[in-house]
């Protein structure tokens, strides 16, 4: 699978790994890419966190992973919550769903509400890659 298709197009991050590899096995490729999470500057780690789409999303409007990914049951809390998680952080809320419902995405969302935002920046950007790693099994 193409490395912008893993994280949803031409990130800072894929660009950065492409220009890494070739890589002997994908497992090094997300290896890779975990270490390039700390190089990667404040506004390409938003870039890369910013390229997800929102949880809750309208279909229409998602990769086909990620419509599969998240399913199609709809949650109006996840629209007003991801507003508030956007202002507070000034990123995207990007969680690995793993097939969990989205009203258990709720309450994570809800949890890390609280986090102060390096913490939550340095989570959104190993769950692009927790997601990654999930789409190179399917």
């Amino acid at each position: 699978m193409e490395v912008e298709t893993l994280f949803e197009g031409s990130t800072p991050l894929a660009r950065r790994l492409r220009a890494g590899g070739p890589y002997r096995d994908d497992a090094a490729m997300i290896a890779g890419a975990y270490q390039l999470l700390e190089a990667l500057s404040e506004e390409e780690m938003i870039a890369t966190v910013n390229a997800h789409p929102r949880i809750g999303e309208d279909p229409s409007r998602l990769s086909p992973l990620s419509r599969a990914e998240q399913g199609g049951d709809a949650l109006p809390e996840l629209g007003r919550l991801n507003a508030e998680y956007e202002e507070r952080f000034g990123f995207r809320f990007v969680v690995f769903v793993n097939g969990r419902p989205k009203s258990e995405i709720v309450n994570v969302l809800k949890q890390r509400l609280g986090n102060d935002r390096s913490a939550e920046l340095a989570t959104g950007l190993r769950s692009v890659v927790d997601i990654a790693n999930s789409r190179l099994r399917l």
